[in-house]
C-alpha cells in the first residue's frame, strides 16, 4: 500500500475530510492517506486538527518534513487560501516526490510560476487543476472551430471561477489576451478574449449548475451540462497519476488559468474596461 500525507493550512475543510475515502475507494486500496499536518486549526469553528486526526484515523504530523519523509505521494491542499501554497508546499516539491497542489493553485501568475521552478529545479513532478478538468462532457466537446463559450456555475469569483475558466482554457488554449468585468458584487461576469478574436464569458449565478453554451465558426453550436461525477473522475486521474507519474495537466494550462484569475480580480474594480492577462 503506498501511503499518502496531506499539508493544508487546517484540517477541517471538504477536501480533506472527502479525499481519504475517495482515494481508498478508487485506488481499491492500494493507496491510502496515513499522514497530516496543518497549519492551524480551523478558523471557521470547525474540528481542530487534533479532533480532526482523531475522527478520521490519519497520525497528524508535527513537521511538514516528517510529513514528506514518511509519505510516498504528497498532497497540498489548502483549498480556500491559494495565497499559502507557495509556503506549503516549498519542501514536497524539493522532494523529489509526485505531488499534486490543489485548486486554486496560486494568487497569480508569479506566485504559479516559482512553484512550478521549484518543483521542476528538483525534478520534482507536480501539477494542480479543477476536478472538472476530468469531466465527461469535456472530454467529449470538439474543440476545432470553437468561437465562443458562454459558460456559468455557481459561488464566488474568488473561490469558483477556477472550475469555470479551467474548462475554458482546456478547449480554447492557453493564449488568452484581456478580461472585461461586466457583472456586479452579487453576480460576477467577465469577458475573456483569446487570439482570434475568439472570446468565452464566465458568469456565476449562486444555485446553477456547471454549464456551457459553445458556438463554433461555422456557425454551429452546442449547449452542455456537467452532469458527470467529476470529483471521483478527478480522483482517479489524480490515482493513475501517482502510479505513473504522467502529469495530466500541462503546466501552461495552469498558468494560464491563474493569470486569467488574477487579471479577472484586477478587472472587477474598473468594470467594462478592458485588463491585459
Amino acid at each position: 500500500m503506498k501511503k499518502i500525507g496531506f499539508i493544508d493550512y487546517y484540517l477541517d475543510e471538504w477536501h480533506a475530510n472527502n479525499y481519504p475515502r475517495m482515494i481508498f475507494e478508487n485506488s481499491n486500496g492500494e493507496m491510502q492517506v496515513c499522514y497530516a499536518y496543518g497549519r492551524i486549526d480551523s478558523p471557521l469553528n470547525g474540528l481542530t486538527n487534533i479532533e480532526w486526526s482523531k475522527k478520521y484515523n490519519i497520525e497528524l504530523l508535527s513537521t511538514i518534513e516528517e510529513l514528506v519523509d514518511k509519505s510516498n505521494f504528497i498532497i497540498v491542499l489548502s483549498p480556500d487560501n491559494p495565497e499559502m501554497h507557495e509556503e506549503l508546499s516549498e519542501i514536497a516539491a524539493s522532494s523529489g516526490k509526485l505531488i499534486y497542489i490543489d485548486k486554486t493553485f496560486a494568487n497569480d501568475k508569479d506566485m504559479a510560476t516559482r512553484i512550478f521552478e521549484n518543483a521542476d529545479k528538483h525534478n520534482t513532478p507536480c501539477y494542480s487543476c479543477s476536478a472538472l478538468n476530468f469531466s465527461t462532457e469535456l472530454k467529449d466537446i470538439e474543440k476545432n472551430g470553437i468561437a465562443v463559450i458562454n459558460s456559468w456555475g455557481p459561488g464566488t469569483y474568488e473561490m469558483y471561477s477556477i472550475h469555470q475558466i479551467e474548462p475554458i482554457v482546456a478547449l480554447m488554449g492557453a493564449d488568452a489576451k484581456r478580461v472585461m468585468f461586466t457583472g456586479n458584487e452579487k453576480y460576477p461576469s467577465m469577458v475573456i478574449e483569446f487570439s482570434g478574436e475568439r472570446r468565452a464569458q464566465i458568469a456565476h449565478f449562486s444555485e446553477s449548475s456547471f454549464s456551457l453554451n459553445i458556438g463554433y465558426a461555422n456557425g454551429s453550436s452546442k449547449q452542455v451540462e456537467i452532469k458527470s461525477k467529476f470529483f471521483d473522475l478527478f480522483i482517479k486521474e489524480l490515482i493513475n497519476y501517482f502510479k505513473t507519474g504522467k502529469i495530466p495537466v500541462l503546466h501552461e494550462q495552469t498558468l494560464a488559468v491563474i493569470a486569467i484569475r488574477t487579471a479577472g480580480l484586477k478587472a472587477m474594480s474598473n468594470p467594462f474596461t478592458w485588463v491585459n492577462v
